[in-house]
């Protein structure tokens, strides 16, 4: 089949998930700088899960740009990729409310972790059904990058299960600026 329903279907879904994240954003109760100050780690929490979502979704687009069928497993694999990320906005404003505490953080890490495993599943799926060398070079070289990525969140889960409460959140931002956000730029 074509690619053109799915990849319609996949940016219709991140767009909502990224607006629901807005969403979620606690106001101020106060309209005052102190109290916009108070409500840092939302904030925080935010943009990390905003762009870790938006660099997803470009590093798709590139993926899915020399593309041209996809297989039945291919859709199954984009919904189940899009299920894990929907539990963004939920576990951002978890983490946002209680940044310090590592119950919230795996949570966090959990459903990170979960897009990412899948993620990788989706483009050595994609590496299968590339009809050119092109995309098959590019999702060899994303997985292969995501080994790395995936390294770091698991090390960052370490931390926030033993004695770094925001180890997932700092592991998260270091692979998004150290090793996504330099690869797709």
């Amino acid at each position: 089949m074509s690619k053109e329903r799915l990849v319609a279907f996949t940016d219709a879904v991140i767009a909502i998930i990224m607006t629901i994240l807005i969403l979620e954003l606690k106001k101020p109760a106060v309209l005052t700088w102190a109290a916009v100050l108070d409500l840092r780690m939302n904030f925080f929490a935010y943009m990390i899960s905003f762009f870790w979502i938006g660099t997803m979704w470009v590093n798709m687009h590139c993926a899915w740009d020399h593309v041209k069928k996809i297989n039945n497993k291919l859709v199954w694999i984009s919904l189940l990729l899009l299920f894990f990320a929907s539990f963004f906005p939920y576990t951002t404003s978890i983490v946002a409310d209680n940044f310090n505490s590592s119950v919230a953080q795996t949570l966090y890490g959990v459903v990170v972790l979960l897009v990412s495993f899948t993620n990788v599943w989706m483009y050595a799926e994609l590496a299968k059904v590339a009809d050119n060398k092109r995309s098959q070079t590019i999702s060899k070289n994303h997985n292969r990058m995501m080994s790395w990525d995936i390294i770091i969140k698991l090390v960052g889960m370490m931390l926030t299960l033993t004695i770094f409460p925001a180890g997932v959140m700092l592991a998260v931002l270091v692979t998004a600026v150290f090793i996504i956000l330099p690869r797709s730029l």
